[in-house]
């Protein structure tokens, strides 16, 4: 009886080693399926959701709402890469208008020079505004005697051929020590709207000052620097206020600091402008395009007032969605006939 025991448990254990074998290979079988239906259809929504890529260039003003709302949008679609550079606004569009970027952030209106560009690469935009922000004029902390300045002397500072070496060549009761300019790159889209309201015609400007397409560096050579003055997006003002000194400016109507409020009800003038997104239509038929832009829309107004930007009236976001599910495209701030009209307004 013992060795029959011994027998049939030899037979067991070489049947249950069989069937092991053929186990494992079916759980081999079943991962090798899994992997391959995973590749399938990168740009497709399936049982983890979208996956895929979008690339966004641009302005470094408009960078801190679209990578906020990047880092969001990651959180509900892991498995989309959304990448966010700051080539400044013309130099996003030079890439946009020849179709190597999905968005281009930009904190001013569309060049005809540039639509010229993107018509002949058939690239057609979505124009989108995101945000409000005011330009802001800053110097450095321990800076004791600038209280404001008007855009007369603003334009004294920074136009073409300008004299002003000194602080005392713009009012003579300041001390005559020499005066050492922050500014965006000629590409910055800040640039070129600053310009356009203080000199009269964009890119017009002195040309001896430290430029930069990173705020950010502004940002450094002002508060290292007891003589600096310059101009940057509100948003980095605020993220580094304990380093910084912002400067009233009187328009004609009396000294008025940028804030929210000031940005958002106009008072600020004239450096308070919209900020956009520009949007291509080719790029917006892949779903993980499109989802990005519904989530950014949904979204931007609260974040841009969380990164130190004023969030639009809800009815600009509502209009701006039905305008981008509409493929709405072309420029709606460019057109000469809609001067004049707010930005709701533009928008309907």
């Amino acid at each position: 009886m013992q060795i029959m025991f011994l027998v049939l448990m030899k037979e067991r254990k070489e049947e249950m080693k069989q069937n092991q074998g053929a186990l494992s290979k079916l759980g081999s079988l079943a991962i090798l399926m899994g992997v391959l239906f995973s590749g399938c259809g990168t740009n497709e929504v399936g049982g983890d959701g979208l996956s895929g890529a979008v690339k966004v260039d641009g302005s470094s003003t408009v960078f801190p709402i679209t990578e906020a709302i990047a880092e969001e949008f990651g959180k509900s679609e892991p498995r989309v890469r959304v990448t966010v550079g700051v080539s400044g606004t013309g130099g996003g569009f030079k890439k946009f208008c020849i179709g190597e970027v999905d968005i281009n952030d930009a904190s001013r209106t569309i060049k005809p020079s540039e639509e010229e560009k993107a018509t002949e690469n058939n690239i057609s935009y979505v124009e989108l505004p995101v945000a409000f922000d005011g330009i802001s004029v800053i110097v450095n902390p321990k800076n004791d005697f600038v209280d404001y300045l008007t855009t007369d002397e603003l334009k004294k500072i920074w136009e073409p051929g300008s004299t002003v070496q000194k602080w005392s060549d713009i009012r003579s009761d300041w001390p005559a020590t020499a005066i050492k300019l922050y500014a965006p790159g000629v590409d910055s889209g800040t640039f070129d709207y600053f310009t356009d309201e203080i000199n009269g015609e964009s890119q017009a400007c002195r040309s001896d000052f430290t430029a930069s397409e990173d705020d950010n560096v502004l940002v450094q050579g002002i508060s290292g620097d007891v003589n600096a003055l310059g101009f940057f997006g509100y948003a980095y003002y605020a993220e580094n206020k304990s380093k910084l000194k912002i400067v009233p400016i009187d328009n004609g109507s009396g000294p008025v600091a940028p804030t929210q409020k000031t940005i958002n009800n106009g008072a600020y003038a004239p450096l308070s402008r919209p900020v956009f997104i520009y949007v291509s239509t080719e790029s917006a038929k892949r779903p993980e395009v499109n989802a990005f832009i519904e989530f950014y829309l949904d979204n931007v107004g609260s974040i841009a007032n969380e990164v130190g930007y004023v969030g639009l009236p809800e009815e600009v976001y509502t209009l701006a969605k039905k305008r981008f599910q509409g493929k709405v495209t072309g420029s709606a701030f460019n057109d000469p006939k809609n001067a004049g009209l707010d930005i709701t307004e533009l928008l309907k």
